[in-house]
């Protein structure tokens, strides 16, 4: 073999057999657990101790902007409540009341006409 011009005939491999299927042009496929992995570059304990220090400063300013956000949310939450209770409260104030004293009145009325009708306390005015 050490005569051969191939260089990928170097290698030692197992022969393989003719496939099943008998498509021998196919490539064998490999496995994840075939794969080398390299344990990569170590890094100095400064390094980590910088990097650790980095990333709990991004995290604490990532925690402050989203309490700032939602903090913002439930102004609006509540700016918008107090807006509809005063709408509401003012809709109360301006509506234009008309009592009733005489109940035959009621009996009188067509049906379209009782249907606009509704019941109010009348005691706060």
């Amino acid at each position: 073999m050490a005569n051969s011009t191939d260089g990928e005939r170097d290698v030692k491999t197992v022969p393989r057999g003719k496939p099943k299927s008998g498509r021998i042009w196919k490539s064998e496929k490999t496995k994840f657990s075939t794969n080398i992995k390299s344990r990569g570059l170590k890094t100095s304990f400064e390094k980590k101790e910088k990097l650790r220090k980095d990333l709990l400063a991004i995290k604490e300013l990532s925690r402050s902007i989203k309490a700032a956000k939602e903090e913002e949310l439930q102004k609006k939450k509540e700016r918008r409540r107090e807006n509809l209770k005063r709408q509401e409260e003012n809709r109360k104030k301006s509506e234009v009341v008309q009592v009733i004293t005489n109940s035959s009145k009621i009996k009188k009325m067509k049906k379209k006409h009782l249907r606009q009708i509704e019941k109010r306390d009348t005691t706060n005015l």
